[in-house]
């Protein structure tokens, strides 16, 4: 067991493995869907094997701290409350979807649980977060804003910039690259110039935290202290949290530029398989538990395939609702 995590409550642990395996569930059938042709509309980017970042920088949260994701969003959505019917609904394009069907699995946001954005403009979240963070500080709010991207993404010069000024300012954000190992088809070593993305933090006078990514607990606990620290007014931090991406940039890409022994070695560290076996060892969850929460998951799962399958396709004349934000006194 993670000794610096042993202070984490049973009923946290708990919600955190239910969490990613209703991700890891929810995206394996995004997997079976790409495979049958016609059925899923777009380019479906997942995250397999990245879910104990997403959990446990969000379980750190509370409820009204902002969340900005990338086109790897659908762990951060779910983590964050996401209704997967509605989740699955967007990613077929339904009009039920969290955005009616009209920014499909790339474009998601779901302001009700103050997931402001995503975007596949490789490190376009950076900069707007740091709007979002600058918000909250000018309000005198206590919430904090937390943006994930890639390790691709943090040789993007939007993402220097962000973080510069973020630290100038002392912003309330926490800047969280999710470090898999790849960035498209290229390996860290060829696009980073040093090892740990983290180290960048001292370069903003910033704490810079390398933390285990596929530990779910590792993750949380350092969240947790960077969380506390902003709404402190501490300023910002830097999470790299290292993890690897199970699948290919895009379920069109079947990685074969990928050395067989290094998939094998993260397969043996998969996050959702690790956290669960450490719950039955530790006396946390019985097998029958987890019997139950696989059942559980499983239906939720099934659930949200048929609610998007029987939803409605948005008409062509909703096309420009919802494009204009309207003032009070009808001015847009």
């Amino acid at each position: 067991m993670n000794m610096k995590a042993q202070g984490i409550e049973k009923h946290i642990r708990i919600k955190m493995y239910e969490k990613m395996l209703l991700i890891r569930k929810f995206e394996e059938k995004l997997v079976e869907l790409s495979g049958i042709d016609g059925r899923l509309p777009g380019m479906q980017i997942l995250a397999n094997g990245q879910e104990a970042v997403a959990v446990g920088v969000i379980e750190a949260l509370e409820t009204y701290d902002v969340v900005v994701s990338n086109h790897r969003s659908h762990g951060h959505l779910l983590a964050r409350g996401a209704d997967p019917k509605h989740l699955m609904a967007e990613i077929m394009g339904k009009a039920t979807g969290v955005n009616k069907g009209k920014s499909g699995t790339l474009h998601m946001s779901v302001p009700e649980i103050n997931v402001l954005m995503t975007s596949t403009v490789v490190g376009a979240g950076p900069p707007m977060s740091v709007g979002a963070a600058f918000a909250q500080q000018y309000r005198n709010e206590k919430n904090i804003t937390v943006v994930f991207f890639g390790d691709g993404a943090a040789a993007e010069g939007s993402v220097h910039e962000a973080m510069n000024l973020a630290a100038l300012w002392k912003l309330p954000i926490i800047f969280v690259c999710e470090n898999n190992c790849w960035a498209g088809a290229q390996g860290l070593g060829q696009h980073c110039s040093i090892g740990d993305i983290a180290d960048r933090g001292a370069a903003y006078g910033i704490p810079g935290e390398f933390v285990d990514g596929n530990d779910v607990e590792d993750v949380y606990y350092y969240a947790l202290q960077i969380a506390t620290r902003c709404r402190n007014g501490g300023g910002p931090g830097l999470i790299e949290a290292k993890t690897y991406r199970m699948r290919g940039h895009g379920e069109y890409d079947h990685q074969h530029y990928v050395d067989k022994k290094e998939l094998e070695k993260w397969y043996a560290l998969d996050p959702v398989k690790r956290y669960g076996k450490r719950l039955l060892n530790h006396g946390l969850m019985k097998k029958t538990e987890f019997e139950t929460v696989e059942r559980n998951m499983e239906k939720v799962i099934i659930e949200a395939v048929a609610f998007a399958d029987q939803s409605p396709y948005p008409l062509p004349d909703e096309a420009l609702e919802d494009v204009w934000a309207v003032e009070e006194g009808g001015q847009s």
